[in-house]
């Protein structure tokens, strides 16, 4: 049995993931630091989930805390790493960069260094597709030059692409990388439009479209995340010139735009949403579009689910998790 660490292992992706790989009979020890960025009711929730598998174990740590990772790492000497843990969030980077070194910079920093001391078979982390900035080209390509971030949280996404790229040139760690676009489904992050949006057309309150609604979001159903991310496990990574490291988008290679994506969720809730049109923030970019043909050429990656079944399947859950009797 394999034994796997999960770094922000609380958070939506890593409850998917964990809860995926426990089926599959992985080992799984999840860290998180609980910390109060959303609600951490749901985030205790997902955990709960997870506590009823045998093959799981949950630890409260946080990544930057070097010396408890260490020890960590000493007591479990894991197969497999993935680093999900992260302090998330674009316009929160705005106002709170703090929390973006600490977790994104230097936990990182720690979880490298961990992989070089006690090594592992593979580390996979999470990235972003803020990356990708103010590019105008579409779709993304993990080819494209990605030195124009449009905010902090991007640019320490890319700083840990390339602290990553050295670890893995200079101690043959191998690693994986993984940008991701837009993320949502059940149990998701309540900071995420949809997630807000579908709370606010429920409390008849209104809801803030930015750009008046011309913007367009790659927006990935958590199971296509969870499936692409387990497709990776066991490949090898390899870039161009031999260095074990290699990146990948995960997308749904369909962008929605916002408008439509709200005209989809009112019917979904059977509601109108109250609007509120504003101007684009700091921050923001006008679209993300992943292109996603490394991943179908080295893992057959195919994403499944559509905008209307991953909305419908998002709503089903909030209804149920918050109460909301069906009308």
């Amino acid at each position: 049995m394999k034994k796997v660490l999960i770094t922000g292992g609380a958070g939506f992706i890593g409850f998917h993931l964990s809860k995926k790989l426990l089926e599959n009979d992985y080992l799984i020890i999840s860290i998180d630091n609980l910390n109060d960025y959303y609600d951490i009711n749901l985030k205790k929730a997902r955990i709960n989930i997870l506590k009823q598998y045998s093959n799981f174990s949950f630890i409260k740590m946080d990544i930057s805390n070097k010396d408890k990772l260490i020890d960590l790492f000493k007591q479990y000497e894991f197969d497999l790493v993935i680093n999900l843990a992260a302090q998330a969030g674009v316009r929160h980077s705005i106002d709170h960069p703090d929390s973006y070194i600490t977790s994104n910079i230097i936990g990182f920093y720690n979880i490298l260094e961990c992989c070089r001391n006690y090594p592992v078979q593979h580390l996979i982390f999470a990235s972003s597709s803020s990356v990708y900035g103010k590019n105008k080209k579409v779709p993304y390509s993990t080819a494209d030059k990605v030195d124009k971030p449009a905010s902090l949280y991007a640019a320490t996404k890319k700083s840990d692409e390339l602290m990553a790229y050295a670890y893995s040139n200079l101690y043959g760690i191998k690693t994986t990388g993984i940008r991701f676009f837009t993320a949502y489904g059940p149990y998701g992050r309540p900071d995420m439009a949809y997630f807000s949006f579908t709370k606010n057309i429920f409390d008849n309150k209104e809801i803030k479209i930015f750009n008046n609604g011309d913007m367009y979001r790659d927006f990935t159903y958590i199971d296509d995340i969870v499936d692409g991310i387990v497709s990776l496990l066991d490949k090898e990574p390899s870039s161009d010139d031999g260095v074990p490291y290699k990146i990948y988008n995960i997308g749904n290679n369909k962008p929605v735009r916002i408008s439509d994506f709200v005209k989809i969720l009112e019917n979904e809730i059977g509601k109108e949403a109250k609007k509120v049109y504003l101007p684009m923030q700091p921050g923001e970019v006008y679209q993300t579009y992943a292109d996603i043909t490394d991943l179908k050429n080295d893992a057959a990656f195919v994403p499944k689910t559509s905008i209307e079944e991953g909305l419908h399947a998002f709503v089903e859950w909030y209804k149920e998790f918050y109460n909301i009797n069906k009308k």
